[in-house]
């Protein structure tokens, strides 16, 4: 019965989310959460690791531990709360990953940041805990009231000069990681782009896809050598006028710092992108999606209409 009752939720749950409809999908959490809490008052309670962190108590006057324990990615999106939880803790310090640690610390209303791989035995105690994804459950977010992301631009580094020629500058990302493939798009698939008059490409990829020898022989200029740290990744984005990728965490750092984005999805994508060509996330991004599982033509011929619409009308890009 709890495993029925957990794949309804689930089916539920990203149902909601993919409709927009974000109240219904807290309900549905709210479904197994309850009774979750109520036995924990119990003796010998023990959460089992697919439970929330957060135990429902109020962050009010506490200590606040955030825990970012999921992607890279998952942590940019939703670290955006950190503000509005700040406002209401105590104290505030978030446990994040090493390679976030950079761009995240300093931020207004980002509590103290640390590297949260330094193990569990060295965090500081606190009063309650959260981990940052569930953060827009515990604040009952909704697509009116989702706040925008944290100001990233501050911390990013410009490790790189990618001057002005008078073309635009685009930003190309086409392999995921390799927790899911299926979103990664073969770089020669990205061929119908480059040949659009009026822009100017470069590659923002990382790991063994930035080595692909095709990239040698395209019209594609590499900066994986000067952009490893996400923190000059960024400065890198802040000066490219469009950015194009596929979904993963350089999709959420550009999004986050508001560079114009045209995401390329997978049919069945992720929760997170809800149906339709705009995202409450991040305004200044426009989703793409496969129109069926495994066909990337349509979506990269779609890519090129936008991009050919800006090379020709620069002003429209940020419309």
């Amino acid at each position: 019965m709890a495993d029925e009752l957990a794949q309804d939720v689930a089916r539920g749950w990203r149902e909601a989310m993919l409709a927009g409809d974000w109240e219904a999908a807290w309900r549905q959490t709210d479904r197994v959460e309850g009774p979750r809490r109520a036995a924990q008052r119990a003796p010998g309670f023990v959460r089992d690791p697919a439970q929330l962190v957060w135990d429902g108590s109020s962050f009010a006057g506490r200590s606040v531990l955030v825990r970012c324990e999921h992607g890279l990615g998952d942590t940019l999106q939703f670290s955006r709360f950190l503000p509005a939880l700040s406002r209401q803790a105590r104290e505030l310090q978030v446990m994040a990953q090493p390679h976030l640690v950079e761009l995240l610390r300093g931020l207004p209303g980002a509590g103290e940041v640390k590297d949260g791989w330094c193990g569990p035995e060295a965090w500081p105690s606190c009063e309650v805990e959260v981990e940052v994804m569930e953060l827009a459950y515990a604040l009952r977010a909704t697509p009116a009231t989702v706040p925008p992301p944290l100001p990233f631009a501050r911390n990013a580094r410009r490790t790189v000069d990618l001057g002005d020629d008078g073309r635009l500058r685009v930003g190309l990302l086409w392999a995921a990681s390799d927790w899911d493939t299926s979103r990664t798009i073969p770089l020669q698939d990205f061929k119908p782009l480059l040949d659009l008059p009026g822009l100017r490409f470069f590659s923002l990829q990382q790991g063994p896809a930035a080595q692909d020898p095709l990239l040698a022989t395209l019209a594609i200029e590499p900066l994986s050598d000067r952009t490893h740290k996400i923190a000059a990744a960024a400065g890198a984005m802040l000066q490219m006028d469009a950015v194009v990728c596929v979904d993963g965490m350089p999709a959420h750092l550009a999004g986050s710092l508001g560079v114009p984005t045209v995401l390329l999805l997978k049919h069945d994508a992720d929760w997170r992108w809800a149906r339709g060509g705009r995202t409450p996330w991040y305004p200044s991004m426009r989703l793409l999606r496969q129109q069926s599982p495994g066909s990337w033509n349509g979506v990269v011929d779609a890519a090129r209409r936008v991009l050919q619409a800006w090379a020709t009308t620069p002003e429209t890009i940020h419309g």
